[in-house]
């Protein structure tokens, strides 16, 4: 398979290490309560290190933008006995490309 000229990544395990170690204390010290800054935390990294056709990308969302919409999430996978998950996982994704930029 040929490789992408146009798309790159230069994230390195110590860096994602310490993010995904911080997000899941984030996630856990809060019981899943900060969960939407724990994502946004990982997101933000990710972004960084993000290349496309030369162009850095940057995620622009915090916590506080998600939050609503993830206890609206979670009640509908209460009421739906979790078949809204089907739905979730892309309404989620949708989100996060929603607030990926480029940096200027």
């Amino acid at each position: 398979m040929a490789r992408s000229e146009h798309f790159s990544f230069d994230g390195g395990a110590a860096t994602y290490v310490g993010t995904a170690i911080g997000a899941f204390f984030l996630t856990f010290f809060t019981l899943g309560l900060a969960f939407p800054w724990a994502l946004c935390m990982k997101q933000r990294w990710i972004a960084k290190h993000t290349i496309i056709d030369g162009r850095r990308c940057r995620f622009i969302a915090h916590g506080g933008a998600l939050i609503g919409l993830w206890i609206k999430w979670l009640f509908l996978l209460i009421i739906t006995l979790g078949i809204y998950g089907f739905w979730l996982g892309p309404n989620l994704r949708k989100w996060i490309v929603e607030h990926t930029d480029f940096l200027e």
